[in-house]
C-alpha cells in the first residue's frame, strides 16, 4: 500500500541520471516530490516526465525540487530525461526495486510485478502532505505543481 499523508519517507540514497546522490535525510528544509513511473520510454512514463521537465524551473521557482524514480540503472536514467528533452530532472535508478517497495509503489501490473505511477508531495520536515495514487499522466505534473504552490502559501 502507497505511503498516506501523515506518513514519515523512509530513508533512502539513491544515484539520479544527472549524477546527483540523493539521500532523503539531506533533503529537509523545502518541500519536494518523488513521482514513481513503471518504465523508460514507454508512452505514459514519457508523457509524465516531459511534463516533469517541462515545469522543472516553476516547481524550483515554488520551492520545491522533484525527482523521477524507476528500476533500471543511472545511464538509462540520463538517457531517458534527455529524450523526454529534460536532462536536468533527476531521474532516480532504483534497480532494485527497494524504494519504491518503500513507498508502497512495486507490486502487481500486467504481466509481472512493476513499479506503480504514484506520487508524494513531501514536506520540509520530510513528511509525505500528499500522496497520487495511479496517475493518469496527462495534466498530473501540473496538478502537482499546484498542490506544491498550496502548500507553500500555507507556509
Amino acid at each position: 500500500m502507497a505511503l498516506k499523508s501523515g506518513s514519515r519517507v523512509p530513508e533512502f540514497r539513491l544515484t539520479a541520471g544527472t549524477g546527483e546522490v540523493v539521500d532523503s535525510r539531506e533533503l529537509g528544509g523545502h518541500p519536494w516530490v518523488i513521482y514513481f513511473y513503471p518504465k523508460d520510454h514507454t508512452s505514459g512514463c514519457t508523457i509524465e516526465t516531459r511534463a516533469f521537465g517541462r515545469l522543472l524551473a516553476d516547481f524550483r521557482a515554488a520551492g520545491a525540487a522533484v525527482y523521477g524514480c524507476s528500476v533500471g540503472d543511472v545511464d538509462a536514467k540520463r538517457d531517458f530525461a534527455a529524450s523526454c528533452g529534460a536532462p536536468d530532472l533527476p531521474l532516480l535508478a532504483d534497480p532494485d526495486h527497494q524504494v519504491a517497495e518503500m513507498f508502497g509503489s512495486w507490486g502487481p501490473r500486467p504481466g509481472g510485478e512493476g513499479v506503480h505511477r504514484n506520487t508524494f508531495l513531501v514536506d520540509s520536515e520530510g513528511v509525505v502532505v500528499r500522496s497520487w495514487t495511479g496517475v493518469q499522466p496527462e495534466g498530473h505534473a501540473e496538478d502537482v505543481l499546484q498542490a506544491v504552490r498550496e502548500l507553500a502559501s500555507s507556509d
